[in-house]
């Protein structure tokens, strides 16, 4: 009924019938994506999405008992994949009911407030589509610049379909927009750009760095909620939120509520990549916990969903005042929209594997050397021990083992820094390396550890574990 819905607004914005767009769905989640590999080289999308058979154990066929750890394990990766692209874990309560992002989106002309959010006001914003739902008829319209990108209705329709990465809108029977959720593909996806720029195939796990988080929070008509939490006016609030710039968010302000500090002078971090983590034992800059950790902690906490998070550390009113005030770490909801959610959702994120470098985007004769110096002289193996790139067990040092400030280790449990895995650098270099983006480059990142470890690096060497690193 939604996706009819979706088509009939869809026509109005086009010109078009209803019945001209009601054909081909577009596959979504079809598990056919294909990412930035089909020119680059390969991606955690196209290497990790197989069809069914292509699970199937060597020996199978037709009338031949199937391999029941296979089938759970398709299983698991479908589920995990519909959560992790689909599941609002029931937060639209928070950001529909609660801050009325909805109404921002729609803007005044369409029942709600302000100039609403057009398609290119979508996308200047980091968001994304998916071309995989939109119809042939609509791909032909972009196509042919007939859709209008400058009106607030043409984004309503790409939600009735489904179509915008990581944001869920809930529309009624008249087809109004009346509520919005956030998916975990929101910060942790992006696509090819094969169609244009941000519209493409979907490439799941993928750090959303050109994403403004904090600009599309701020543009939510009521902040009453966080201001009352923080113990801040509004006008604060949405000047915070301005200033963690694209490809950041600030996992911990809702539970220290401290908005400024570090070399930056924001407290908010990069956004990770969800690829690659198959064996690795800390998520996240500091090591909270476990990649199933942090998506309990996310979707409960931070996505606002609807379930059970327990974590006695946040009881702690020196480190997490905000937190331990609101027991946070003891949250308990009813019905538990997260929990039975987790087990797959984190069986598919460890089944996207890092993209694989695009041809020619390094030395290979550099590479060769730099992997010798990153063992050897450049004693970076030490830590980033191949080809985990991270420590096998409990991956974390202090500041002073790396050679920084401790303020984004305070705000977490222990204090450290994890030991990030390298594999798939090349893919999210914008917005610069560390936590908080402090090295602009690779290269300033090793001239660090060359002046810290006081490693006696030339110029050349320097570069070429650079191209070392790129080809991870």
């Amino acid at each position: 009924m939604k996706r009819e819905m979706g088509y009939a607004v869809l026509a109005l914005c086009l010109g078009l019938s209803a019945a001209a767009c009601t054909g081909d769905e577009g596959g979504q989640a079809s598990g056919a994506d294909t990412g930035r590999g089909g020119e680059e080289g390969g991606s955690s999308e196209s290497r990790s999405h197989h069809e069914p058979d292509a699970m199937a154990p060597p020996d199978a066929g037709p009338g031949m008992p199937g391999d029941p750890a296979m089938d759970a394990a398709r299983r698991m990766v479908e589920e995990g994949r519909e959560t992790f692209r689909r599941d609002t874990f029931g937060d639209e309560a928070f950001w529909g009911g609660a801050l009325r992002l909805h109404d921002a989106i729609k803007g005044e002309a369409l029942g709600g407030v302000g100039d609403g959010v057009s398609p290119a006001t979508a996308l200047a914003l980091g968001l994304k589509v998916d071309v995989d739902a939109l119809p042939p008829e609509l791909l032909e319209a972009l196509a042919a610049g007939q859709v209008d990108l400058d009106d607030p209705a043409t984004t309503l329709a790409l939600l009735q379909l489904d179509a915008v990465v990581g944001v869920k809108g809930i529309f009624d029977d008249g087809g109004q927009l009346v509520s919005a959720g956030i998916r975990c593909a929101l910060c942790h996806s992006t696509v090819d750009d094969s169609f244009a720029p941000g519209i493409g195939h979907r490439l799941d796990g993928w750090a959303a760095r050109d994403l403004d988080v904090g600009a599309i929070i701020a543009a939510a008509p009521d902040l009453s909620p966080l201001t009352a939490l923080l113990g801040v006016d509004d006008a604060t609030l949405r000047a915070v939120l301005r200033g963690w710039g694209t490809g950041k968010f600030d996992a911990e302000v809702l539970l220290d509520g401290k908005a400024a500090g570090g070399p930056s002078g924001s407290s908010a971090t990069l956004i990770p990549p969800a690829y690659g983590l198959a064996g690795v034992n800390l998520h996240t800059f500091t090591g909270w916990g476990s990649v199933t950790y942090w998506n309990a902690f996310v979707a409960n906490l931070e996505m606002q969903g609807q379930g059970v998070f327990y974590d006695p550390r946040l009881d702690d009113a020196d480190r997490f005042p905000i937190a331990a005030a609101n027991q946070f770490g003891h949250k308990s909801s009813s019905p538990d929209l997260i929990t039975p959610k987790l087990a797959a959702l984190h069986f598919y994120q460890l089944a996207l594997e890092a993209p694989t470098p695009p041809a020619g985007s390094f030395d290979e004769k550099a590479a060769a050397r730099g992997e010798a110096l990153f063992a050897g002289k450049a004693r970076c193996a030490g830590c980033h021990v191949p080809p985990l790139y991270t420590e096998p067990g409990w991956n974390l040092h202090t500041p002073e083992e790396i050679g920084i400030d401790d303020f984004q280790a305070k705000r977490s449990p222990e204090g450290r820094y994890r030991t990030t895995p390298l594999r798939g650098l090349w893919s999210h270099q914008t917005g610069g390396f560390y936590h908080d983006g402090r090295f602009a480059t690779l290269f300033d990142v090793v001239c660090h550890y060359d002046s810290a470890f006081h490693l006696g690096l030339s110029g050349s060497e320097k570069d070429d574990v650079v191209q070392f690193l790129l080809s991870l």
